[in-house]
């Protein structure tokens, strides 16, 4: 549904929302490919915030020099 994968000096950071069949929606959160976050939501409005935060947190990232 949703990824975003970044990355900078050998280092990677990566998002996803992803549908989970019976459990609404999947929010990971990974750097380096080590699982740093991962919330089960089922409700969408909530899928809408972690997305704005992704966003957020993105455009710093970019802001930072990852692409």
């Amino acid at each position: 549904m949703f990824t975003k994968e970044l990355k900078q000096a050998g280092h990677s950071r990566r998002f996803t929302i992803q549908e989970a069949p019976g459990e609404g929606w999947e929010v990971r959160e990974e750097a380096d490919s080590r699982l740093v976050k991962v919330v089960q939501l089922r409700d969408w409005h909530r899928v809408e915030r972690a997305r704005m935060r992704i966003d957020a947190e993105v455009s710093k990232l970019e802001d930072g020099g990852w692409a």
